[in-house]
């Protein structure tokens, strides 16, 4: 696997170690991962992350989703997500940065920042896979927002040990962006709401009995599954790729309905109780204590 040779720090304005990017052929797959701040970071979802994240985005698709690889332009047949942490895919939002904003009435800041959410994950699940399709390799823990981008991808692949929950109703929130829409496409609308809200940590197994998870493979073999599975993928791609754009048709993502979810979302949190918010301030410790396991 090389390293992507950029074109230039202009095309790619954000800065390791936040969004890192590898090229593999003859596959023409793009991994990205996604790393942890260097400084007092949690694997959360930092401004400085989502930056990256729109970033990357539109420099695949600025030429059509085609990158530069030892100086020529490749197609980007497969993109891949993955965390650079070892225990944690992501652990959604940046709850410190929610309270910051409630605490100080600051309802635009909290805005801006979900609707960043909510247009990196839409890029995602919308406009890439028009001729990419896109990998979420979970390897940990994938929370809120974290579950939310992992169900964002065409296919979720994850390790045994790997969990998913949707924990925001603990303090009195829900998710902020496309979690009813991208899980009720895998399970129906009502298998999605109670998963959103009976606050459970489900097991990669149990996902995978659902339809939610694709493939599950052993703790350490997760990008040798992603491999196999492109392996097999790349013999019959432009058709399962025509099949993957009937899915989204049939299946699409309403943008309207998204945001209308964000400003719903902004409104309950700026409503948030102190009891409520004292359940936050123990959740934003369990975030910050994973810098302790990287």
């Amino acid at each position: 696997m090389a390293a992507l040779e950029f074109a230039s720090q202009a095309r790619l304005p954000y800065q390791p170690p936040r969004i890192s990017a590898e090229f593999q052929s003859p596959a023409n797959t793009l991994w990205i991962t996604m790393n942890k701040e260097l400084e007092g970071g949690c694997q959360n979802f930092s401004l400085s992350l989502l930056s990256g994240m729109r970033d990357m985005l539109q420099a695949i698709q600025k030429d059509n989703a085609t990158w530069r690889h030892n100086g020529l332009p490749r197609p980007v047949h497969y993109a891949v997500l993955k965390s650079g942490h070892p225990d944690y895919f992501s652990l959604g939002g940046d709850l410190k940065h929610f309270r910051a904003c409630i605490e100080s009435q600051d309802r635009n800041g909290l805005y801006e920042y979900s609707k960043l959410c909510l247009d990196m994950m839409y890029e995602w699940a919308t406009v890439l896979n028009g001729r990419t399709t896109t990998i979420a390799l979970v390897q940990g823990r994938a929370l809120g927002g974290g579950f939310e981008t992992a169900l964002s991808a065409d296919f979720l692949i994850a390790e045994e040990h790997s969990e998913f929950g949707f924990p925001e109703i603990m303090f009195g929130l829900f998710p902020c962006t496309g979690g009813m829409s991208l899980l009720a496409r895998r399970v129906g609308v009502n298998k999605a709401e109670n998963m959103m809200t009976n606050g459970r940590i489900y097991s990669a197994a149990e996902l995978k009995e659902m339809g939610v998870v694709d493939e599950i493979c052993a703790r350490g073999e997760g990008a040798t599954a992603v491999e196999s599975f492109i392996a097999g993928h790349v013999k019959r791609r432009v058709p399962r790729l025509m099949l993957q754009r009937s899915r989204n048709r049939v299946s699409p993502l309403d943008y309207q309905e998204l945001l209308t979810v964000v400003e719903e979302w902004v409104e309950v949190a700026m409503a948030l109780t102190s009891e409520e918010l004292r359940v936050m301030e123990m959740l934003i410790r369990l975030q910050q204590g994973t810098r302790l396991a990287a």
